[in-house]
């Protein structure tokens, strides 16, 4: 079979304190390894976890963004780090600054690549949806993130492809899944909207978009960045659906 990687674990920032809502068995991990340090944009107030790869306010303080790229090869486990874009300045519009903070964004992805390189990992960049979970978040979709990896042109730079984002953003999951999937380095899962676990009520036919991985070859980890309704080891039923009808992987697999 194809992918039969699973990874459900606390979701882990490099900065305590920065997590999501919900309990440790409630906040599961997206990847293998960390996000870059989160980033503190926009105001004393406005903290959330939101990296900085491009904010053009960065551009000229390498050491933070050197800082924040370090702290996860600290902790000396993960495969594949999350290199987070940044957001968009408050007030500032989105178009006019565009073309800077991805300049920004080329020039320290194309440092993180020669550091990660050094280490043997790999460095993900994930869309993430503007419509609902982060309306300044740079990097929101799959076309934009595709683009940049083309410029920066380094082989371990790939994209982390959350299923829950790219509904949102733009649908046509077939089409972009089949588009973007040789670019694709981890692929995360939620039901949309309600980020629950994939059997849970949603837009997304889950089984389809499984059999699609399988066809198109996809082998890497699955990860599940969901929100489960229950307790997190019942919430895990869709995967035991999976297995009774793909067949459950041996040991080692």
């Amino acid at each position: 079979m194809g992918w039969s990687r699973l990874w459900c674990t606390p979701r882990l920032w490099a900065v305590p304190g920065m997590r999501r809502r919900g309990t440790e068995k409630e906040n599961l991990e997206v990847q293998e390894g960390l996000s870059e340090r989160p980033g503190e944009m926009g105001s004393r107030h406005d903290r959330r976890a939101a990296g900085r790869g491009a904010p053009r306010e960065r551009r000229s303080e390498g050491s933070r963004f050197e800082d924040g790229l370090h702290s996860p090869l600290q902790a000396h486990f993960p495969h594949r780090i999350h290199l987070m874009a940044g957001r968009v300045p408050q007030g500032a519009d989105r178009a006019a600054v565009r073309d800077e903070m991805e300049t920004v964004f080329l020039e320290n992805l194309r440092h993180a690549a020669g550091v990660l390189a050094q280490e043997n990992l790999v460095g993900l960049l994930e869309p993430i949806n503007t419509r609902i979970t982060d309306p300044r978040y740079f990097l929101d979709t799959p076309q934009q993130a595709a683009a940049i990896l083309e410029k920066v042109g380094r082989p371990n730079l790939q994209l982390q492809m959350d299923i829950f984002h790219w509904q949102i953003m733009d649908g046509n999951l077939t089409g972009n899944i089949r588009e973007f999937l040789p670019l694709v380095g981890h692929v995360q899962v939620a039901q949309v909207p309600g980020r629950g676990e994939p059997g849970s009520p949603g837009e997304l036919n889950f089984p389809y978009l499984f059999q699609l991985l399988e066809d198109e070859g996809y082998k890497g980890f699955v990860g599940c960045e969901y929100q489960p309704r229950g307790d997190t080891v019942e919430g895990l039923s869709w995967l035991r659906s999976y297995w009774d009808k793909q067949g459950r992987p041996q040991s080692g697999q």
